[in-house]
């Protein structure tokens, strides 16, 4: 009996004393990336830097990333795009003279380069090694190592090289440029140019595509809607124009829509409507897409996009809304209490402090 005692004394002495494993699930924290100045270079909307946000905090304010100084006397430079990769732990932003790469653990520079003719909204592979820049609205896009900022190969088609996307497969790269109607689509293997999509009805401004590519989404000048292209046969399908108010003149981008995204899950379509101050909501489970809401907003937006998990809606006026409810649940203000707009913004997830997942600054379909 002691003999027993003894070891039962034991066994919870070792079970005091040992730690416990509540739990060994690692937690993911997710933030919101927000390149400034991103709306021309109005330095009153954020001022210069990039500017996170915890998203499980109610969107709190967190920190400045330094992307570059503005010597005295001169303007900020106007930020064009942002892209990031989880698998390279970088992020990149981009303004009409360069492209700049940052660590996203060390918040540290990796490269600063000018490019020839200047960049605009680049797009960032899978991997993150590939980068397609489009000149400044002009001839070209250069394709460049993601690493070290190399110029692989120049792909000219003197089209105003503007908004870019790459395929999340990895496979493909859609170029447009805003003195075009056609839509370009390059083999990312080769990087040849293998379909153009349109003509479109006026040159095209911002676009997306949904995760099959087999629809693409696109603003075009002078037009209050959209347009939907087939990307498999390249003839345009629809043409779609918001009811219910009035097209009219815009602060910036001369073109009634733009911005344009699709909800992750694709059933929905957001577009941007500049002179009414609002952003539209269409149902993408029907043809043709049906309007079903209008969110009134505190500036006039430029461009749409959504957080990973489709809660969220982020116009580039700073709000953030609730794609459910189609409701205002916050905004974004900086540490000195500004309001902060952006068209250039990014989801990155992270677990442990390392990066695991980016989302994308177009608002692309990622309907399984």
């Amino acid at each position: 009996m002691k003999a027993i005692k003894l070891t039962l004394c034991l066994f919870l002495l070792v079970c005091t004393l040992a730690p416990v494993n509540r739990s060994t699930a690692a937690t993911t924290r997710h933030f919101l990336y927000v390149a400034s100045p991103g709306i021309r270079n109005y330095v009153e909307f954020g001022g210069v830097g990039i500017l996170v946000y915890d998203i499980d905090a109610g969107y709190k304010f967190v920190k400045r990333i330094p992307t570059w100084d503005v010597p005295a006397g001169k303007e900020a430079e106007n930020v064009k795009g942002v892209s990031a990769n989880a698998q390279t732990a970088r992020i990149y932003v981009s303004t009409t003279k360069r492209i700049v790469a940052i660590d996203l653990l060390t918040e540290k520079k990796i490269w600063d380069k000018e490019f020839e003719g200047g960049t605009d909204r680049m797009a960032l592979s899978p991997d993150g090694h590939t980068m397609y820049v489009p000149s400044f609205e002009g001839p070209h896009w250069l394709v460049v190592n993601a690493m070290t900022g190399d110029v692989l190969k120049k792909i000219t088609l003197n089209s105003g090289a503007h908004n870019t996307i790459y395929s999340l497969d990895g496979q493909h790269a859609y170029l447009a440029g805003l003195k075009s109607p056609l839509l370009r689509v390059t083999d990312t293997k080769t990087h040849e140019i293998v379909k153009e999509i349109g003509p479109f009805s006026n040159s095209i401004r911002p676009f997306t595509i949904n995760r099959a590519q087999t629809l693409c989404y696109v603003n075009v000048n002078e037009l209050l809607g959209f347009e939907i292209g087939d990307l498999r046969t390249g003839k345009v399908l629809q043409r779609v124009t918001v009811q219910g108010v009035e097209s009219g003149p815009v602060k910036r981008h001369g073109c009634p829509a733009h911005g344009i995204g699709l909800t992750p899950d694709e059933k929905e379509i957001w577009l941007c409507d500049g002179h009414n101050e609002m952003v539209h909501v269409f149902d993408n489970t029907v043809s043709p897409p049906k309007q079903i809401a209008s969110i009134k907003l505190r500036e006039q937006p430029g461009w749409v996009t959504f957080s990973l998990d489709g809660k969220y809606a982020w116009p580039s006026t700073g709000e953030i809304i609730d794609i459910k409810t189609k409701r205002i649940v916050n905004t974004l203000s900086d540490e000195t209490g500004r309001q902060v707009h952006s068209e250039k913004i990014v989801q990155i997830d992270f677990t442990d402090g390392r990066p695991i997942r980016t989302g994308d600054q177009f608002g692309l379909g990622r309907k399984p």
